[in-house]
């Protein structure tokens, strides 16, 4: 966990726009971390989308956390984890850091707005008070118990209060004790590229299709600054999109199954040849595979 801790830590002084997809699940992470990421990102629009749920605060701590130790587990490249708001008060919050940091995660995400909070591309958000915000980041610093792992603090503020007002909030947080900044949604590419040279710590990016954030190339968020780049909906919203072709075309009696994965394929992107190889290696009756 140190370890992947200081991998995050360097990539944040690297400024150079890092990706981190999506990841909700074992597959996920799976192949994020098999196509050669750097960074991974638990998104809990993802993990409520798997669940069958909107991004609507619906998704518990308990249910973040378990999938959180499971994708942990799992990867061996650093865990942004999206930790909403802290799923309560600051005594939830502070109990909400140690779960996520014994679960193996490298930063938490804490946000700004009302509990139960909504995805930060959907109208109708309502922010907190900045200094109830701040006092739950100096929590937050406080319920760590490795230095190491990283606290983001994101502001919802740009829809309510303006990207001025935003922009003050997150250098407040870094005065509480966060390590990244993350302004959600800037409403144009102007307010995209001023983030990173107007706030005092390294600066996240949130890419989402369909968003309220206009669109910015990458490399545009790497000449501004950017430290991250988080794309939640990736792997998600890709699988959904297939499988939803896919459906249609079945239910249509359509049973070409040219765009699925083989079988074996299957496995093999989660791991088999590795299972394989350890049985072989032990099973004494099976003798050792070359």
């Amino acid at each position: 966990m140190t370890d992947t801790r200081n991998r995050l830590r360097e990539i944040l002084r690297e400024r150079s726009a890092v990706l981190a997809p999506g990841v909700y699940d074992g597959l996920s992470a799976s192949l994020t971390a098999g196509a050669g990421f750097r960074a991974a990102y638990m998104s809990g629009a993802a993990v409520a989308a798997a669940n069958g749920l909107p991004d609507i605060g619906l998704a518990t701590q308990t249910e973040m956390v378990r999938q959180a130790g499971l994708l942990a587990g799992l990867l061996d490249i650093p865990l942004i984890a999206d930790a909403d708001t802290g799923f309560g008060d600051i005594t939830h919050t502070y109990r909400t850091v140690q779960l996520y940091e014994s679960a193996g995660v490298a930063a938490i995400q804490l946000e700004d707005q009302e509990f139960p909070k909504r995805c930060g591309h959907l109208d109708a958000k309502r922010v907190v008070d900045a200094g109830e915000f701040a006092a739950k980041i100096e929590a937050a610093a406080e319920a760590r118990r490795d230095p190491d792992t990283v606290l983001i603090a994101r502001t919802d503020c740009r829809a309510t209060d303006g990207f001025d007002e935003a922009v003050r909030r997150v250098n407040r947080y870094v005065e509480a004790g966060a390590d990244i900044v993350f302004v959600e949604a800037p409403q144009t590419v102007e307010e995209v590229r001023r983030v990173p040279s107007e706030v005092d710590a390294p600066a996240l990016f949130n890419l989402v299709p369909g968003g309220k954030t206009p669109d910015a190339g990458l490399d545009v968020l790497r000449e501004a600054g950017y430290a991250l780049v988080i794309m939640p909906l990736l792997n998600v919203g890709s699988a959904a999109a297939a499988m939803r072709g896919a459906l249609a075309r079945a239910a249509q009696g359509d049973l070409d199954t040219s765009g699925q994965l083989p079988v074996r394929g299957l496995f093999e992107s989660v791991g088999l040849g590795f299972w394989e190889d350890l049985r072989g290696r032990y099973d004494k009756e099976a003798g050792p595979r070359a």
